[in-house]
């Protein structure tokens, strides 16, 4: 059949229309209009329209750009470059140093500090630390060092956390152990160092410059143990790199921090057991024991002492080994009340107490609060009270019992004996002689702490009974002593203040106070035990305060130089 022309154009047209199949025509082919660079190419479906692309610059290599471009004509003006960054501690361009306002600066400029070479390095170094750090002034060129161009910084502060250890798990306060760290420091010719203790961490900052990073270091004291003759080796070996005669290397300081710490006690343990004993006999005699509650005392005491080793080996917390130590002189004194002999049983138990009471642990924590570380204070402070809630146990249980048997114990059976001085004089010196001993003391200190310790109860003695004065006034008193003289004796050996003051204050502890506390709440009179016991703690006090406040009297009279440094020596409390 014949098609016309007409009819053939119009299935032509059909099929032009017609969408062709995936094998003739991809998706992704340009739509017609659009320019194909190439036989071949294949663009993207998002190609820029027939009229809307982008003029490109010409170039060597193919550049792509963003269609976040902005459109020609519309490009913003770009912002001038901004200042070079500098350091904070630039002054900034309006700053002038010749028409600077004296804000900061007084009339009279600041003082320049150079603290003489013969005064001890305790009261240097102190100084050192109450001065604000702007004004310290700078260490001498370091004489120690190994390398030339100066020592080793992170063995030097390592050298320092290793001896502030030794200090502070050997009793000593928390401002002592800053100035031998910082003594330590500058001997080296470390500037800008700040020490940080608490009751278990030391930590050390040094900062060379305004503008470079600090170096930070800190050391755990996990174990603490008291042993006077390591502390005194401490302190020589802080003043000899004190001294700038000294020439000591860093090798050697670490040679001679090792010695000290494996160097054995003075004292074997039989010796401690046998001083334990005799502390406690001592001191039965001063609340008015005869020579049957002397020996019992004794007695008591060793086997307390015993029983608490017997503890410690197999590693009971210090708090149960406090609470066994104090049951064989209550048992005893108890034993006796029973057996009806003539003794005064109280005083067995008083004796078997004064073996027992945490005095340096108190001393150290109220002066920690005085000199302003109320962290390590309060730390020991606690420590104190969870060994005398120990003791406390181990009285009141056997207290218990016997009150249950019927033992009579009265707190006035010590309260009615007449004082006697020269036997009460005696039994003070031999206690802290004993104190001493358990106190691991050098054997050079041994008499002088003896002694300071006789001057105490006579003081005490003077006060309370033949002048009649309170209990605590004349304890504060005789304590004040106790650490003016200590202080005294430290400085004129460049050692420490412990060995001459902790054992001293021995004749002094409340410990028939104490007792009586006990004694009263056993037989459940409890107002008259807490009255007791606030009398105990207000000796302590008295105790605590008194040695430091005899220590801060001592430095009054000492020369440290011009008053310049004396006004640099006060500590800034904000006002």
């Amino acid at each position: 059949m014949a098609v016309s022309y007409r009819e053939r154009q119009a299935v032509t047209d059909a099929e032009d229309r017609k969408p062709k199949s995936d094998e003739a025509r991809s998706a992704f082919m340009p739509p017609p209009g659009a320019a194909v660079d190439g036989d071949m190419s294949t663009t993207s479906e998002f190609a820029i329209p027939e009229g809307l692309a982008v003029p490109r610059t010409t170039g060597t290599e193919s550049e792509t750009t963003s269609e976040f471009v902005f459109p020609k004509g519309l490009d913003v003006p770009q912002a001038p470059a901004a200042e070079p960054e500098g350091s904070a501690f630039n002054p900034p361009r309006t700053y002038s140093a010749k028409n600077a306002p004296p804000a900061f600066t007084p009339p009279t400029g600041i003082p320049v500090i150079s603290l003489t070479k013969d005064v001890p390095w305790q009261d240097r170094m102190r100084t050192m630390l109450r001065m604000p750090v702007a004004e310290r002034p700078a260490p001498e060129p370091a004489h120690k060092a190994e390398e030339d161009e100066g020592p080793a910084v992170p063995r030097v502060l390592d050298l320092t956390l290793r001896i502030g250890e030794l200090l502070l798990a050997g009793g000593e306060g928390a401002e002592d152990v800053e100035a031998a760290m910082f003594a330590v420091c500058r001997s080296y010719g470390l500037d800008r160092c700040e020490p940080n203790v608490t009751f278990t961490l030391l930590s050390i900052s040094h900062q060379p410059s305004l503008v470079d990073d600090p170096v930070t270091a800190s050391r755990t004291v996990r174990r603490r143990g008291t042993d006077y003759t390591r502390l005194a080796a401490v302190y020589q070996l802080v003043d000899d790199l004190s001294d700038p005669e000294a020439q000591i290397s860093l090798e050697e300081a670490y040679g001679r921090l090792a010695e000290i710490r494996r160097n054995r006690h003075p004292y074997p343990g039989w010796v401690l057991t046998a001083a334990s004993g005799l502390l406690a006999g001592s001191a039965s005699v001063l609340v008015g024991g005869d020579l049957i509650v002397f020996f019992a005392a004794v007695l008591g005491a060793m086997l307390g002492d015993r029983l608490a080793w017997l503890c410690a080996g197999r590693g009971l917390p210090e708090f149960y080994q406090f609470t066994v130590a104090a049951t064989p002189p209550a048992a005893i004194g108890i034993a006796l009340a029973l057996a009806h002999v003539d003794v005064e049983a109280s005083a067995v138990i008083t004796g078997g107490l004064f073996a027992l009471l945490p005095g340096r642990a108190l001393v150290a924590g109220v002066q920690d609060g005085l000199t302003g570380y109320y962290i390590t204070a309060s730390a020991r402070l606690l420590e104190v009270m969870y060994f005398f809630v120990g003791i406390v146990v181990g009285v009141l249980v056997m207290l218990y019992v016997g009150v249950q048997l019927g033992a009579r114990l009265t707190p006035e059976a010590a309260l009615s004996t007449d004082p006697r001085p020269l036997l009460q004089i005696g039994a003070s010196m031999l206690l802290s002689l004993a104190f001493a001993i358990l106190l691991q003391q050098e054997r050079s200190t041994v008499l002088a702490v003896t002694l300071n310790g006789g001057v105490a109860w006579s003081v005490y003695g003077a006060m309370h009974y033949t002048g009649e004065f309170s209990p605590v006034a004349s304890t504060a008193v005789a304590a004040g002593l106790v650490g003016l003289f200590g202080q005294l004796l430290s400085r004129y050996r460049f050692a420490s203040a412990l060995p001459y003051t902790t054992a001293a204050i021995g004749p002094l502890l409340p410990g028939s106070a104490s007792y009586f506390g006990l004694l009263s709440i056993s037989q459940n009179n409890v107002d008259a035990g807490l009255v007791w016991l606030s009398k105990a703690v207000a000796l302590a006090m008295a105790i605590a305060i008194g040695v430091n406040l005899g220590t801060e009297i001592s430095r009054l009279f000492m020369r440290i130089g011009s008053a310049e440094k004396r006004r640099a020596a006060k500590r800034t409390r904000g006002f």
